[in-house]
């Protein structure tokens, strides 16, 4: 099974996407990394893999006035593998300012000056954690006076609310430095190893498709900091390239169950723990499945470590 790598490729599937605003698929994107908004990269695998001129990058430039023209979304949920919890949903509620958490270091000055100007919903954040309430579980709203927790992965010199650069560092190419007509607010995903758990994670919310919301999910299919060479197809091992194709052709599967049990496995897979020493940044491929768990999947691209897929469509 083929599926789409290049611009002509993936700029097709959009316009095969059906115009659905009254059942919004929700989408797993690549979010990248902070190379993505300037050419700098300590390591030159990482810069042409997360570069402002790889495909990645020029896939979200397209990926975002696509949403926008397709479905007219009222509002924007999305879930980062930066942002996880334990038990409990924290839901953003930043008012008419969302501030921006730079929850990386090490980087020059001039990815600490960075805008991207969008504003929150209390009416929606406030549907987010009734969803999750109805659903047996818990949520709590997360206002700018509260920091974000940290899950000891990181060292970050400034843990503070905000949306984090698993947010904004993409939707800066999605939708320019700033957005204002359309209302975002994050969640947080699961700090879990159990796919279901996510899974679940997203499912609860999985009529805000059906409100006009657009739901996305962003991490990567592929993600060692320890070992650059597997962000790039070329250089990474046999088993962390055969995982990656194996990705899209598990989500791709048209029965449910099967589906659902074919991702499960994923984590499973032999090029698994050497593509992720931690599960962070796979399993919101969990939470966009679980949101649009009902319907038909489209593989919209297949850039190498960082696919976007539409559930629900």
């Amino acid at each position: 099974m083929s599926f789409p790598k290049t611009q002509s490729e993936w700029r097709t599937a959009f316009d095969s996407l059906p115009s659905t605003p009254e059942k919004i698929p929700a989408f797993f994107f690549g979010h990248g990394s902070p190379s993505l908004i300037a050419g700098q990269a300590s390591n030159p695998v990482m810069l042409k893999a997360m570069g402002p001129e790889g495909d990645l990058a020029n896939f979200l430039r397209d990926f975002g006035p696509a949403l926008r023209a397709k479905y007219k979304p009222k509002g924007i949920v999305v879930f980062s593998a930066h942002w996880e919890t334990i038990g409990v949903r924290h839901v953003t509620d930043y008012g008419d300012r969302n501030p921006l958490l730079m929850d990386y270091f090490g980087f020059e000055p001039y990815f600490y000056q960075q805008i991207f100007e969008s504003k929150g919903d209390r009416a929606l954040a406030e549907r987010v954690v009734q969803l999750y309430k109805e659903a047996g579980k818990e949520a709590k709203l997360s206002s700018v006076h509260e920091s974000r927790g940290w899950d000891g992965r990181t060292s970050p010199p400034r843990p503070g609310p905000g949306l984090d650069h698993g947010v904004f560092v993409p939707f800066k190419l999605m939708f320019g430095d700033k957005i204002d007509d359309v209302p975002i607010v994050q969640v947080s995903i699961e700090n879990s190893d159990d796919p279901q758990q996510n899974w679940a994670v997203g499912k609860a919310v999985s009529k805000l498709r059906e409100e006009g919301i657009l739901i996305l999910a962003g991490g990567l299919t592929i993600h060692n900091l320890r070992n650059l060479k597997q962000f790039a197809e070329q250089l990474a091992s046999p088993d962390v390239q055969m995982f990656d194709q194996a990705i899209t052709m598990a989500a791709s599967k048209s029965e449910l169950d099967d589906r659902k049990q074919s991702m499960f496995d994923l984590m499973k897979h032999n090029g698994f723990s050497q593509a992720h020493p931690s599960s962070e940044h796979f399993v919101p491929l969990y939470v966009a499945a679980g949101a649009g768990e009902e319907g038909g999947v489209q593989v919209l691209s297949a850039i190498y470590a960082a696919p976007t897929i539409a559930f629900g469509v």
